[in-house]
């Protein structure tokens, strides 16, 4: 009985470890095949030539021989000046990779600024094997967005899709020549919308996990309907290789900036004049806010639009021609794609109260000029209740900063210091009050009450700032 009970036990564990196995449905992945062949043609490598004018001046700490030059050849990197076959002193040629992709089937392409930035010479080499000498319509550094030409026709161009329709974690893919591997597809999801990057305030990027790497540069981001939605800028990297983190410009900013560039070879921008900062939480407690949706302009130039419109430091724009802004880095977008001259309706906080003014708006000059910091000087008082030690601007350093009254920090400790303020800065206010004297300054300081927050305008630099500071 025992051995009938324990051979029916084995035969029911037998049966239990031979049941099938649910399959994953396969259906349910995305394929790609179809994008790649109908949109593969339409994918360019580009080829760029740069002349430098040399020197001998090498890498610091590279051996410099033949099998290093060899090495770098073989990867399309340029050689050393200085090199085996470069005699210091000489001009010298140096190569790189990007990708684009064909738009019109005259010939025109998209790549990025970068690709073709300082280029003596862009070759275009086409699906089909043909190679064609390429021409730059122009180029935007500010968006990283170029438009090139080569003499052709009946050529296979993208369709453009809408990127403002993607969804984050929707599957898109990418075409390219990664380390000059032409046409290799790869695929991931969106990972976020609207990205800001730091020093790129004029491009809301779409960041995905797509893998990208150098060569990658210029070419095409597509969604599953085989449409193109973004053009390939950047990526994130510790080593130069694909971290999981690409952003890619949106197919509309870089159709808009062609078309200008197409039609006058520059770009015009929308222009205020301001320096903005994000509203935190610290900040909106000094002004007395329930929340924290808007862009605080920290800084107004002098003559600019902005000023001419009404706009004062410590204004909080919270809608601009009818656009929310709910972050800082949103003012930027609207305000460079809102064409020069038009008047618009912006809305701000001002000390509490709601107001909207009716602002011309300016032409973003080409080359915006400096505004030198304050120079330092060995003067020492004592420092006030929140660590500062501060002295009046000299008539030279107030001419510098355009007639503004501002107090140079001599040193910074304690809680000024904690919030980051340091030697050298120009403080120009507190609470949306101008900062005339140290004295007038230092009475404010001290009217304060301990655990409150103030918000103190600083200019660092060309750039000015508020920086929230307990008073302890």
């Amino acid at each position: 009985m025992m051995k009938q009970w324990i051979s029916g036990l084995m035969l029911a564990c037998a049966v239990a470890i031979t049941l099938p196995v649910v399959a994953v449905e396969a259906k349910d992945l995305p394929d790609f095949t179809e994008l790649a062949e109908k949109q593969g043609p339409a994918v360019v490598n580009i080829s760029i030539t740069s002349v430098v004018h040399g020197g001998n001046i090498g890498f610091p700490g590279m051996p410099n021989d033949e099998n290093l030059q060899e090495f770098l050849r073989r990867f399309g990197i340029p050689g050393m000046p200085g090199g085996p076959g470069q005699e210091g002193g000489q001009d010298y040629k140096t190569q790189s990779l990007g990708s684009g992709f064909i738009i019109s089937a005259d010939g025109y392409i998209l790549t990025n600024a970068h690709v073709v930035n300082e280029a003596d010479e862009v070759l275009v080499k086409l699906y089909d094997k043909r190679e064609f000498k390429a021409k730059i319509i122009g180029a935007d550094k500010r968006t990283d967005v170029a438009l090139i030409k080569i003499d052709a026709t009946g050529l296979p161009k993208v369709t453009v899709g809408d990127p403002n329709a993607l969804k984050v974690g929707e599957w898109v893919a990418a075409i390219g020549s990664p380390f000059g591997l032409e046409n290799t597809m790869t695929a991931g999801i969106v990972s976020a919308k609207g990205r800001a990057l730091p020093q790129e305030n004029y491009v809301p990027f779409i960041q995905t996990d797509v893998a990208i790497n150098p060569g990658n540069s210029g070419g095409p981001l597509f969604n599953l309907r085989g449409e193109v939605v973004g053009v390939n800028s950047q990526i994130y990297s510790k080593n130069g290789g694909s971290m999981g983190l690409s952003f890619s410009i949106p197919i509309d900013v870089a159709i808009d900036i062609s078309n200008q560039l197409k039609a006058t070879g520059r770009i015009a921008r929308g222009w205020l004049g301001i320096g903005i900062q994000e509203v935190t939480k610290d900040l909106a407690d000094s002004f007395g806010l329930k929340q924290t949706n808007g862009a605080l302009i920290a800084g107004i130039e002098k003559n600019s639009p902005a000023d001419k419109g009404g706009l004062e430091a410590g204004d909080i724009i919270l809608k601009f021609d009818g656009k929310p802004i709910v972050t800082s880095s949103d003012l930027p977008r609207v305000v460079a794609t809102t064409k020069p001259g038009k008047v618009v309706p912006v809305e701000i906080v001002r000390k509490g109260a709601n107001k909207t003014l009716q602002l011309g708006i300016g032409e973003m000059p080409s080359d915006q000029s400096e505004t030198p910091a304050a120079s330092k000087e060995p003067v020492k008082p004592e420092a006030n209740k929140i660590g500062l030690t501060l002295r009046e601007l000299t008539a030279l350093q107030k001419k510098k900063l355009n007639g503004k009254n501002g107090l140079l920090v001599i040193e910074s400790s304690g809680a000024a210091a904690q919030a980051g303020i340091r030697r050298g800065d120009v403080i120009l206010g507190l609470n949306n009050n101008e900062s005339q004297s140290v004295d007038a300054f230092n009475k404010q300081i001290n009217a304060v009450a301990s655990g409150k927050t103030v918000a103190v305008l600083v200019q660092r630099g060309e750039n000015t700032l508020y920086v929230p500071i307990k008073v302890k």
